[in-house]
Formats: structure tokens, sequence, C-alpha cells
């Protein structure tokens, strides 16, 4: 099977560390590697405002902060002891031919795609593809959702699994892309248990990936050797999710708590 990845720059787990996994079971015949413009983030954030509102995106920057402050430094050493643990299984040359662009759907990334052949694509990228750069390998685009699709479609979706009180339902998504956002074909799921009290919701999301690569390998191979077919998801419920709100995880946190804390025994005098 012929691979192809989609990643951003600065995503050094999906640049190098999925991609030596990638070719430890295809041939991987590129990388397209995002370097977003500066501005591109403004227009998230009307986006956003847009979305949910100016004061509900100040809940969005306050949790911004709290995790830059509590969570992210935490975050970058799980990240590297990830990379490393990469690295020494998959030791193998990374020689693979990479296309640096400002936007996945332009049309460098559409001709380098066609130029490469993959049979199938795996995005990990923020960024909605057009169908005509999804549909260009045999096989699929493929993308691992951070989120138990149809319930928690978009972004952030074990942040707001937890955040519902639905920790059974903390996992990726295999789907293959269509014209909808995360509304695609399901492959696979892939859950963790999570752990909030010493884990962000980011280490949380990398390990429904991390912790999975031997079956999700398995069913992309099940896919391309014509054996996989996808989950009938119909008449479950469907929503939409965004960025993380720092209400929601302190009242997930205070219910964590009043779950762990023992209970108090109450003594009846006669």
């Amino acid at each position: 099977m012929r691979s192809l990845i989609i990643v951003h720059r600065e995503a050094a787990l999906d640049r190098e560390g999925l991609v030596r996994w990638l070719g430890s079971f295809s041939t991987v015949t590129g990388s397209v590697v995002i370097h977003e413009p500066i501005d591109r983030l403004g227009k998230r954030i009307r986006r956003e405002i847009a979305r949910v509102g100016l004061w509900r995106f100040m809940d969005v920057l306050a949790y911004r902060a709290y995790h830059a402050l509590m969570r992210a430094p935490a975050d970058r050493e799980w990240e590297q002891r990830a990379l490393e643990r990469l690295r020494a299984r998959f030791a193998g040359p990374l020689e693979v031919p990479e296309l640096v662009v400002s936007s996945p759907n332009s049309p460098e990334t559409e001709a380098f795609i066609r130029r490469r052949r993959p049979d199938l694509v795996v995005a990990r990228c923020k960024t909605i593809l057009k169908a005509s750069i999804f549909s260009i390998p045999r096989l699929g685009t493929y993308v691992m959702h951070p989120g138990i699709c149809p319930e928690y479609r978009n972004a952030h979706g074990c942040f707001w699994a937890l955040a519902a009180g639905d920790a059974g339902n903390v996992g990726m998504t295999l789907l293959r892309i269509d014209d909808g956002v995360d509304t695609g074909p399901v492959f696979g799921y892939f859950k963790v248990t999570a752990e909030p009290a010493r884990e962000s919701h980011i280490v949380t999301a990398h390990r429904t990936v991390f912790d999975h690569l031997d079956e999700i390998r398995d069913r992309l191979l099940d896919i391309e050797a014509g054996r996989a077919a996808p989950i009938d998801t119909r008449g479950r419920r469907s929503a939409a999710w965004g960025q993380p709100w720092l209400s929601a995880y302190l009242r997930m946190r205070a219910r964590e708590r009043a779950r762990v804390s023992p209970l108090t025994t109450r003594t009846d005098h006669t």
C-alpha cells in the first residue's frame, strides 16, 4: 500500500512519529507539511466568536491561559517521551519527500498528491479538506478524530465527552473524509480510560491514537484488502463541539472530586 500523510509543521509526533509508523507497514510516498500564516489564527478567532459569542470566547481564552500555565509543560514532556519511544520502535531511515504549504487545499498540494499517487492518505490537520484533495487516493483520505463520532464531532471531542460526564466515550474515531464535518464512514473506535487529574485533554487525545497504533494499522490494512466495513451510526445523536471552556473544565473537575471523595458515614443514635 502506498500512503501519504498531511501534518502540521510543529506537530513532531505526527511529522516524524506517525511517518515512521506508516513506513512500518506501507510505502510512504510523501508528506504534506502545513506552515500556516499568522493571519489564519485571526480567521479562526473571528469564526469562533461568531459561533459562540464574545463572552463564551472569553471562557475559551481563560481555559487556554490555564492550560498554558498548568498543563502545557507536562504535555511537552509527554510528547517528547512518546516520540522517543516511536523512534526506538520504528528505527528505520526516514526519507520521505515533503511539501511545505500554507494550506492543504492549495493547488500545489493537489499536484503533489497526484504525483505521489498514494492509495490512502492520513490527514492530521485542523483544516477541512476540499473534495479536490481528499478524493484523490483510491482508498480515500482518513482522519483520526479525537472524539467518538457522531456524538462528538468537530474539535476536542475527548474534552467534551469528559465535560458531559460521558467517560465511556472518550476515544478516537477512524473515519473516511466526506463533504461534511466528521460525518464520513466510520471504520473504528479506539477508546482510552481518561485520567483528567493526571493528564490534560491533549494527552488524552494523543493516547487515543498512540496507545492503539497496532490496531489502527490492522484496520487500515483491512481497508486496503477490502475486509473492512463501515460501522452503522444511523439513529445516534450527532453534535458538533468547539474549543474547551474553563467553566466546563471546572465543573468536570468538581464532579470528579465529588465522585472519588469518601462517603460520609452517618451514625444513628437510639
